[in-house]
């Protein structure tokens, strides 16, 4: 027999415990009737339309996303509003949503486990470690040795060959004028990781693989050490997750057997589209005279 959502919710609550969840953030269920049953699940990053929309062609009751729908509160879920539509929707075909958001990131394995494994790196420890983590295998980030090293343009092809095609690629911050050696460990951190420079610059390793990365920080940060950058979208260094946790959910339902089939969505929703390459002209500072 299939569970009821509420079962499924007790799962998950013990794969990604809500109380390692950042207190700013919006995890948990979002909408649905915790005495539904679930056969399908749908795991995604995003929950925007096009999200909700595959739900609901697929036959999913369940729809768990990393990113919340409504992260800072709503006074609405008025159907004019994108939220709101998504909102009504997924309402109307009996479709909920749950979201594991910093949970995810903390939890062993988290997000960042996914992004190493996506990259065929071997995890040694958290970047920033969960002081409430006797194993000291929670936290942000993770710390990862590569197999053989990698020069660091090297390192980025590997990414870029690894990781989910996006618009964006993969950005490389290094010193082409400077003699580089080669990357024989690396900081990852899946989503907008410039806040953790500092941890990844105390942890000693060769390169720092995450997303969103700013102009200032990222200067500074080289600035400050010759630390290979690489930034990669936000969406892609996410994306593994979605796998992994579709494994896990899959393992649990194994153990209870449970009626259960989780499907992943393979639809690219990073909100860049197209990139148009930097083309040098006698006016571009810079640019040979």
């Amino acid at each position: 027999m299939p569970p009821v959502l509420s079962d499924v919710i007790a799962a998950l609550d013990a794969l990604w415990p809500p109380a390692l969840a950042e207190d700013w953030d919006a995890t948990g269920l979002v909408c649905g009737d915790p005495h539904a049953p679930v056969s399908r699940v749908l795991f995604a990053v995003d929950p925007v339309r096009e999200i909700a929309e595959e739900a609901i062609e697929t036959g999913a009751q369940l729809l768990i996303t990393h990113h919340p729908l409504y992260l800072r509160g709503t006074t609405t879920v008025a159907a004019d509003t994108f939220k709101g539509r998504v909102v009504h929707e997924l309402i109307k075909h009996d479709v909920a949503l749950f979201v594991a958001h910093t949970n995810a990131d903390r939890a062993d394995p988290g997000v960042s486990d996914a992004l190493a494994a996506a990259l065929g790196l071997r995890v040694t420890g958290p970047l920033v470690p969960d002081p409430t983590d006797p194993a000291g295998r929670r936290g942000l980030g993770r710390i990862c040795a590569l197999d053989r090293p990698l020069g660091p343009e090297e390192f980025a092809r590997h990414a870029a060959q690894r990781l989910p095609a996006t618009a964006q690629g993969i950005r490389l911050a290094t010193d082409p004028a400077a003699p580089q050696g080669p990357i024989r460990t690396v900081a990852v951190c899946g989503g907008s990781g410039d806040s953790l420079f500092g941890a990844a610059r105390a942890a000693g390793v060769d390169a720092y693989l995450t997303a969103d990365l700013r102009h200032h920080p990222a200067s500074e940060a080289r600035e400050h050490t010759g630390l290979t950058l690489v930034d990669a979208a936000h969406w892609a260094t996410e994306w593994p997750w979605c796998e992994q946790a579709a494994a896990q959910l899959d393992a649990v339902a194994q153990r209870h057997g449970w009626e259960l089939r989780t499907h992943v969505s393979r639809r690219v929703t990073d909100p860049w589209t197209v990139q148009a390459p930097s083309v040098t002209t006698d006016t571009t500072p810079g640019a040979p005279n």
